[in-house]
């Protein structure tokens, strides 16, 4: 069984303050096009966002809205609420402004993430996605430790977690497309976020 973590903090300075998660694409507001797609592989979805009230008004009552414990402190206040309060021993957990989730690529890692590893990290291009990964509930441990210190930085969680990294030929042999650590955080982005849509659309139909 698996939970999935949607981030939705953060100050979306570069989209001049707009929520990201209300952003819509295909007709369907970014979250709740996230939520439809993680419960195809997930037993519940938990939003961990500082305006729950928000989402009480947008999502249905099966999705769980929680707040930080640190407030402040980033997304890695976030995972640690959400792994600390997740109901499965393994957490798919993704930002809200990440359109293209793939359950096939998380499903991928949750099936190479064996007994004794802390988490299966995408490593793409030679870049480390720290979201969009599969973690352990464990680590929430981890993490208050980082936060404890004032470490708040997403590529700090690889020192003290025993974590294996999920490469592109991983993914491209199993036919996934790797677009799926593509994020949204300006207006072009946005604006190309929906041109891929529609070019896929096409490709689909």
């Amino acid at each position: 069984m698996l939970s999935g973590i949607i981030l939705a903090g953060g100050d979306s300075l570069r989209m001049n303050g707009e929520n990201k998660s209300l952003l819509s694409l295909d007709n369907e507001t970014l979250v709740l096009r996230q939520i439809r797609i993680m419960r195809e592989l997930c037993s519940e979805v938990i939003i961990v966002t500082n305006t729950p009230k928000l989402f009480l008004r947008l999502v249905d009552t099966s999705v769980r809205i929680i707040t930080d414990y640190i407030p402040g402190k980033g997304p890695l206040s976030g995972m640690h609420a959400g792994l600390t309060l997740s109901r499965n021993r393994s957490a798919w957990v993704v930002g809200c402004d990440m359109p293209f989730l793939s359950p096939a690529a998380a499903e991928l890692m949750l099936r190479k993430k064996r007994s004794g590893l802390d988490a299966i990290i995408p490593w793409l291009q030679g870049v480390m996605h720290p979201l969009h990964a599969v973690y352990d509930r464990d680590c929430a441990g981890h993490i208050w430790t980082l936060l404890k210190h004032q470490d708040t930085e997403l590529s700090s969680l690889r020192k003290g977690l025993l974590w294996q990294e999920a490469v592109e030929s991983e993914f491209q042999s199993a036919g996934i497309d790797c677009s799926f650590v593509n994020t949204i955080k300006t207006r072009d982005d946005y604006f190309l976020a929906q041109q891929y849509l529609e070019k896929t659309k096409v490709r689909s139909g």
